[in-house]
């Protein structure tokens, strides 16, 4: 028997198949093989259709069933991970009434800036854990100033997944997770935030039925069953954002544990048994998967939005048709440090760990006579692991000090480049192992559907493949030192929206 996982991403779908019994990947696919579009039709803006999510996740489970390696009929459960803050609404006819506003849209900071400071930060921070922000919740409440038509038509809100859900079963639900992501949940209070609810003028009846992340959430109808080849009625029984999903697929569950990735974004992502947050939500506070009342476990999470966007805007207009491995040999052949030369890896909208502030990204002393492509490549991937070293250092101020740091071989850390910038900038010890995040979700249906017993036995078999230490932390250490003043020099010169209407 086996599992179904699917993984929305921000440039593609992947689903895996594992089989139940053993834990192992049978196949992996993605779709499409090129990476999707984000529209952006004013600067700061980022939208997806979430019917192209739908129409890729199809494709997607075709191209894993053609492999002929399993058959679909023998799939029990299906888990979905999904990129995170995402806001999708539908009509009552379950029709999608607007591209979805995704992740690194920043239009509504300012909006969640003011909901901030009415609501009250010590309230907002002890409530939600969270400033409103520019999540979920803020994307709504912009959507409701701008575009009161659409809004009129509203049945239900979601995040990715549930409209992923909503596809493959016709019903729409959502989870505390879901809710805490989208900055909806109060935990002191442990019900949908009425602060929320009543700030912005929503209708609670907007949020679809909450139910546990590790729980049936609907079967798959006749109709997409018989179009996908799957066996009607398998139930989605596990929903989760990507990056609780990815600390899942790493077996990180438990307070002290930590994970990262660095894909289109990056981010750190360490689990804590406390109800706490940064008084100035540079990093944020969401319930981790297998966060209940009786048991808290809230997954601190570090966000960076401009990592390996701005490696592979690199490649495209400047590596003149190399291959990813291929900057990665070129960059290996630069000495640490680049030769001065700093990229601020900053590009892609609001960074919530710079204060919401929109840097942008930065390349700083090039030299017309020294400087190659393999010196900005090498650049490039010693400035995405100093932002990450920033990142880390604000975390370590939250209480969140990891002894190592679990990663799959994915993304940016298949650059060796890459890998030994990020443990020695951090000065933290990285573990590979080789599930993903569509392999997690599939695991996570395991658990939800019943088909392990426990958490623990859904990772037994999982073994890691490598450590690596640091060894040269020290010359990390002095370039990173040069790398952050010279993105404070950068912070000094800019004056964020809410500080101009102050002065």
């Amino acid at each position: 028997m086996y599992l179904l996982g699917i993984d929305v991403g921000t440039s593609s779908i992947k689903v895996s198949i594992v089989k139940s019994a053993t834990q192992e990947i049978i196949v992996s696919a993605q779709f499409p093989e090129t990476e999707s579009e984000i529209k952006s039709v004013q600067p700061g803006w980022a939208e997806q259709s979430p019917d192209m999510w739908w129409e890729h996740v199809q494709q997607a489970i075709l191209k894993a069933n053609s492999s002929g390696l399993y058959n679909p009929q023998d799939i029990e459960a299906i888990g979905i991970a999904y990129q995170m803050h995402g806001l999708v609404v539908v009509d009552k006819d379950q029709n999608v009434l607007r591209d979805s506003i995704i992740w690194c849209d920043s239009r509504a900071v300012e909006i969640g800036n003011r909901a901030f400071d009415t609501i009250g930060e010590e309230k907002s921070l002890s409530h939600l854990l969270n400033s409103p922000g520019n999540f979920t919740a803020s994307k709504l409440a912009w959507v409701k100033a701008n575009e009161p038509e659409i809004f009129s038509r509203i049945h239900k809100v979601m995040l990715p997944g549930d409209f992923i859900a909503m596809k493959l079963t016709g019903k729409i639900t959502t989870s505390e997770s879901a809710l805490s992501e989208g900055i909806f949940w109060d935990f002191k209070n442990e019900e949908i935030s009425k602060d929320i609810i009543s700030y912005f003028g929503f209708d609670a009846t907007i949020i679809p039925e909450v139910k546990n992340v590790f729980t049936n959430h609907g079967e798959v109808s006749e109709g997409v069953a018989r179009s996908l080849s799957l066996r009607f009625g398998i139930p989605v029984s596990y929903k989760a954002g990507d990056q609780p999903n990815n600390a899942l697929s790493l077996n990180v569950l438990k307070p002290g544990e930590v994970a990262a990735t660095a894909g289109t974004s990056g981010v750190i992502y360490g689990v804590s048994d406390n109800l706490a947050y940064d008084p100035q939500s540079r990093v944020n506070t969401f319930a981790h998967v297998n966060h209940t009342t009786n048991e808290r476990r809230l997954g601190i999470l570090l966000c960076i939005n401009g990592t390996g966007i701005l490696n592979r805007w690199v490649k495209d207009l400047i590596g003149s048709g190399v291959s990813y491995s291929e900057m990665n040999a070129k960059a290996s052949s630069i000495e640490i440090g680049s030769k001065g030369l700093r990229v601020l890896p900053f590009g892609n909208g609001a960074e919530r760990m710079l204060n919401n502030r929109i840097v942008g990204a930065h390349f700083s002393n090039i030299d017309l006579n020294i400087h190659t492509n393999a010196h900005i490549f090498r650049a490039v991937q010693e400035g995405i692991a100093f932002a990450f070293r920033y990142g880390l250092d604000i975390m370590r101020e939250n209480g969140m000090d990891p002894k190592v740091i679990r990663v799959g071989k994915a993304n940016l850390f298949l650059s060796s480049v890459f890998t030994e910038a990020f443990v020695n900038a951090t000065n933290v010890p990285v573990e590979f192992y080789a599930n993903d995040g569509s392999a997690g979700a599939a695991l996570g249906a395991g658990i939800g559907a019943g088909i392990f017993s426990s958490e623990e036995e859904a990772f037994s078999n999982m073994k890691p493949l490598q450590l690596i230490e640091p060894t040269k932390a020290g010359e990390y250490e002095k370039v990173y030192q040069e790398w952050k003043k010279q993105l404070e020099n950068q912070l000094g010169t800019i004056v964020s929206k809410s500080e101009e209407v102050v002065l």
